[in-house]
């Protein structure tokens, strides 16, 4: 923990959160066994796109993930190599390929995301007491408030 947390919305607490959100993906990378796959985080969040959507396309993923084509193009052939998804032509339009998920990504992606779910009911239990149970319900919403804004408008 770091010695001096600074005033409630400051930039040292937008640093500690910073930190502090880092590790626990670390944390829940290792944990989950996410290393052991061979696959990097964003490629592991494309596969877990692809397996939530069912058959999509890569600018549906993209948009979903936030992050350019060719993001998406590079992800996608690192997970079709490893035999994890393959594409077909979109019977709506055969410009287009529809992604899909093979059987063995579902239950990459379900194991991984046990795992995560897991060892954060353990730490829980090991870490926040009865009476802070509250504070870390108003603290998740707080981080989904977060992870949810959009300040492109100006409006803060």
């Amino acid at each position: 923990m770091s010695e001096n947390p600074g005033p409630p919305g400051s930039a040292a607490s937008a640093q500690r959160l910073n930190d502090a959100v880092k590790r626990l993906r670390a944390r829940l990378r290792t944990e989950s066994g996410q290393h052991a796959t061979g696959l990097s985080p964003t490629q592991l969040g494309v596969l877990a796109g692809v397996v939530r959507e069912g058959p999509t396309t890569a600018a549906r993923l993209a948009a979903a993930e936030r992050v350019s084509a060719q993001a998406i193009a590079q992800s996608l052939a690192v997970l079709r190599a490893a035999g994890l998804v393959h594409s077909e032509p979109d019977p709506s339009d055969g410009r287009k390929k529809l992604i899909s998920a093979h059987a063995a990504a579902a239950e990459l992606v379900d194991r991984l995301l046990t795992g995560r779910a897991a060892f954060l009911a353990r730490a829980i239990d090991a870490t926040v007491a009865e009476h802070e149970r509250a504070d870390l319900a108003r603290a998740i919403e707080l981080l989904e408030r977060l992870a949810d804004v959009d300040l492109r408008g100006g409006a803060g």
